[in-house]
């Protein structure tokens, strides 16, 4: 069954399967959850925090964040704290550290380590292939 809300929200322009996934959340609940994230990413959030914003337990919320993006609600977050850091590595006006702190990493030397483990690259080496790249530009 298909509600309204679901139907503004494949206009607006979130992939239809979200809405066909048994056992996920809803589309409200996901742009709600969605621009609590983009806002909030950069802190230390918990998975209870994020089950509020849908009006869901915590263990039901996890089940069906998984079956709604692919991943758990930490991988999530975590995909939003590198994509935030690579475009602030590739802007080139922060210091590793910097970019480490606004991106809620714990430390330099944690962003270096996710962005090892999950980009295979270090922010060094996002610096400098952004800074290769405007040299070219």
């Amino acid at each position: 069954m298909r509600r309204d809300d679901d139907l503004q929200e494949t206009r607006s322009g979130f992939q239809a399967a979200w809405q066909n996934v048994q056992g996920g959340l809803s589309a409200r609940c996901v742009r709600n959850l969605r621009s609590f994230l983009t806002e909030n990413f950069s802190r230390k959030l918990s998975v209870a925090e994020m089950a509020a914003v849908c009006g869901l337990s915590t263990s039901h919320f996890a089940r069906a964040f998984s079956r709604t993006f692919g991943k758990s609600p930490h991988q999530y977050v975590l995909d939003l704290r590198l994509d935030h850091a690579e475009k602030l590595l590739s802007d080139g006006r922060l210091s590793i550290a910097d970019v480490a702190h606004q991106c809620g990493f714990a430390s330099q030397s944690h962003l270096t380590t996710m962005m090892k483990k999950h980009r295979e690259m270090t922010p060094m080496q996002a610096q400098a292939g952004a800074s290769t790249f405007r040299s070219l530009a």
